[in-house]
């Protein structure tokens, strides 16, 4: 019995310094977020995609409809966006980070872009998995 109760302390303990709080989920996040609101303010797309996952099941659901795949997100941005006049400065409101189950969150908030060509808003929700240690967005409906 006390063998028993030793394995279950045991693995609790374990369990408890593997798993992350969620501040410290939605810190990596914003930390994500603001990596990338850099990279765009920098015209920097490539730099900006880092924060999606680097795979062909990313999807993007904007104005123009469903692109699947990181490439073809890449592509659509900066098809959407050929020059720093188009980029501009992004900021964010973020109004709620929700935790859905381990290791998945969903974001939603609104962006903000000043630009040159005409400033755009409009709002977004992002679903964020940690995938290999790292926060990556999984699915973006922007619009």
């Amino acid at each position: 019995m006390k063998k028993i109760l030793f394995l279950i302390c045991l693995i609790s303990t374990f369990n408890s310094f593997s798993q992350t709080s969620e501040k410290e989920d939605t810190d990596a996040i914003m930390a994500v977020l603001k990596a990338q609101r850099l990279a765009w303010s920098k015209n920097n797309i490539e730099e900006y995609m880092e924060g999606y996952w680097k795979s062909d099941s990313l999807k993007f659901y904007g104005s123009h409809g469903i692109t699947n795949g990181w490439y073809n997100t890449l592509d659509r941005y900066q098809a959407a966006y050929p020059t720093e006049g188009h980029t501009g400065k992004l900021s964010f409101k973020i109004n709620d980070i929700t935790k859905i189950s381990n290791n998945v969150y969903y974001v939603l908030g609104e962006y903000h872009i000043k630009r040159e060509v005409g400033n755009a808003d409009g709002i977004f929700m992002l679903v964020f998995k940690r995938i290999d240690g790292k926060w990556k967005i999984i699915v973006d409906t922007t619009c």
